[in-house]
């Protein structure tokens, strides 16, 4: 249903990355499934991966591979998540990585091996063999696009962004593309990033970047509250342009901070807007918090109610279950006298009970539109915090119980 996501836009190369798909078998025949990312010599990167400690074999082998140096090369596939597959998926994923290796001629730790898909079955070897030499024949500077639906598994529509933008007055290119529709929450969400830039950023600079986009997008997103096996989101520095970043302490760094946070925050509102089943996007914003944790808290609490996100579906300005939600938050001695909560610019809840010149009407024509701004004033402090959600309708219901169909 994809609310307000338009068509792909155009998704600018970044110079020292080529991308290559192949349709390879994982999922239907004919279907892009696998993704081969090739870095030039020379190309840093950074990696933020799932806190699930169930987590998938392949992010058990890309977390160590990239302890020990630069990758050369990412590979993807869809449609299978090598999670929940013991010592077996581990030597599924290095074995990928071998097939990479010998035909690039690079070491089998320089590959990175991700996955996506159904949870709990083998990954079989075999589309990897039959899919890679198409993939490596394919490698193009402009191959984007096509990786953005390689990726994809109950995505509805392909997630991809980009921009061209000046880091301490150079010119530089970022672009990333995302998967990601269900089983959405952080640490991270059932999702995979993945952004590139040709700016010069030392690694540890790189990684603190990353770390800063992360935590102001996808790690402010939730579709259903549940934490994924396989979160990856990966940072490549090619340093084939002319803009270089070489401290934290400088306008450079805010610079490209700035540019990759925009770009990791389309992408994650992409997945949101995308979330399985989803008709609203909604925006909650809690304000007057003792602390932006507090703020958070009260945030998700009310964004994985069942009751409050079922009210959104059906356009309902049912405010009572939104109060409930804040009430059990476990925002310690909350005054409720000082809660006030306004829909899309309607104020709903004047000092912790109905405002007297609210009426019905009001409330039920904003929820009736695709975007909702669910704002919340606490009245504690001047903290504030916000995360993106959705609605849970029948379609989510239906996706998930035919997932495995």
């Amino acid at each position: 249903m994809a609310v307000g996501i338009g068509p792909l836009p155009r998704l600018h190369p970044v110079p020292g990355i080529r991308v290559g798909v192949a349709c390879a078998g994982f999922k239907a025949p004919g279907r892009r499934d696998l993704v081969v990312m090739a870095l030039d010599e020379g190309a840093h990167s950074a990696a933020v991966f799932t806190g699930n400690a169930f987590c998938a074999a392949p992010v058990t082998v890309a977390r160590d591979h990239l302890a020990g140096g630069p990758p050369r090369f990412l590979v993807i596939n869809s449609g299978n998540a090598n999670a929940g597959t013991g010592t077996q998926g581990i030597e599924t994923a290095l074995q990928c990585c071998d097939l990479i290796a010998a035909a690039a001629g690079c070491d089998r730790t320089q590959v990175l091996p991700f996955s996506t898909g159904v949870i709990g079955e083998p990954l079989p070897l075999q589309p990897f063999r039959d899919g890679l030499p198409a993939a490596l024949a394919a490698l193009a500077a402009d191959g984007w696009s096509e990786a953005a639906h390689g990726i994809m598994t109950t995505d509805t529509v392909p997630k991809g962004a980009s921009l061209q933008t000046r880091v301490d007055g150079e010119a530089v290119t970022v672009t990333g593309i995302a998967k990601g529709s269900g089983m959405i929450c952080p640490d991270m969400a059932t999702m995979l990033a993945f952004i590139a830039t040709d700016c010069a950023v030392a690694p540890d600079v790189l990684r603190r970047c990353l770390d800063r986009a992360v935590a102001d997008s996808f790690n402010r997103i939730t579709v259903d509250g549940d934490t994924s096996t396989n979160d990856a989101c990966v940072a490549v520095a090619t340093g084939r342009g002319a803009a270089a970043v070489d401290s934290v302490d400088s306008q450079a760094y805010e610079d490209l901070s700035a540019a990759l946070t925009t770009v990791c925050r389309s992408l994650a509102q992409m997945i949101v807007r995308d979330g399985e089943g989803a008709t609203k996007f909604i925006a909650i914003d809690v304000q007057g918090g003792a602390s932006e944790e507090e703020c958070r808290r009260v945030a998700y609490t009310i964004a994985h109610s069942p009751l409050v996100k079922t009210a959104f579906f059906a356009s309902d300005p049912n405010w009572g279950r939104i109060l409930a939600a804040i009430g059990r938050a476990g925002v310690p001695e909350l005054d409720v006298s000082r809660v006030d909560m306004s829909l899309n610019g309607v104020c709903i809840v004047r000092r912790g009970a109905r405002a007297g010149d609210y009426r019905e009407e009001q409330g039920a024509a904003a929820m009736q539109a695709p975007e909702i701004d669910l704002c919340i004033q606490l009245g504690r402090g001047r903290y504030r915090d916000y995360i993106w959600t959705c609605d849970l309708s029948y379609e989510y219901v239906r996706i998930n119980a035919a997932y495995r169909s």
